[in-house]
């Protein structure tokens, strides 16, 4: 069971599309961890899309007081396009994200009222299409225990909310697996009980850790 300090954010890429007063607008999101992955990103769309009349991108790197944001209004009146996006973001409670709501004009103006609904709009079909995950603090550990305990601890694993990496087969099983920090001592704890305290681990190095939120839980 993982606390507060989980932090949401998406998994993958995520597209939709919205066809208002002739205008043709196209969400694109994905995560970024950095700045850089964030323009990289928008970078990206532009050039998917380059006879596009506006890229309106919109960031969130980090978390709370970590947190590191960018809009603009590329083009769009000032205030009718990267703020409504931003607002949006900010509401979801995702970090590291990154939005690029790409619009063809289609002849008809939309008004400072009409742009801003258009694109807060496209942002929210976004987040509610996009599939989510807590990124946590964890550890990479070498486990080497007998092979008759590998579906055992394969299940010990997931049901603390880790993964696993890779297997190895040799004389005793190999496992490289990532458990969140705070459900290492549980895991850890499980081991020794399931193998009798005769599985070995090597605690490696500190990374972070994707936990996938299954649809209705």
């Amino acid at each position: 069971m993982l606390n507060n300090s989980k932090k949401l954010v998406p998994v993958g890429k995520t597209h939709c599309e919205l066809h208002i007063m002739s205008s043709r607008f196209i969400g694109s999101l994905a995560y970024a961890s950095s700045v850089e992955d964030a323009r990289d990103y928008v970078r990206t769309i532009q050039g998917e899309y380059p006879d596009a009349s506006h890229h309106v991108p919109a960031y969130i790197i980090g978390h709370d007081v970590t947190q590191v944001t960018h809009c603009s209004d590329a083009g769009e009146p000032s205030g009718s396009a990267g703020r409504p996006i931003l607002a949006v973001l900010q509401g979801s409670g995702l970090g590291d994200v990154v939005v690029v709501v790409t619009r063809y004009f289609g002849g008809t103006k939309l008004g400072i009222g009409g742009l801003v609904r258009a694109y807060g709009d496209t942002v929210r079909k976004l987040i509610a299409e996009t599939k989510r995950a807590w990124k946590v603090s964890a550890i990479t550990m070498k486990i080497e225990f007998d092979y008759p305990f590998v579906d055992r601890v394969r299940s010990l694993v997931a049901s603390n909310s880790g993964q696993i990496r890779s297997e190895g087969f040799e004389v005793k099983v190999n496992m490289t697996a990532i458990l969140p920090l705070e459900t290492r001592e549980n895991f850890e704890h499980g081991l020794s009980d399931l193998t009798s305290g005769t599985a070995a681990i090597t605690k490696l190095d500190a990374v972070e850790l994707l936990v996938p939120i299954v649809t209705g839980n």
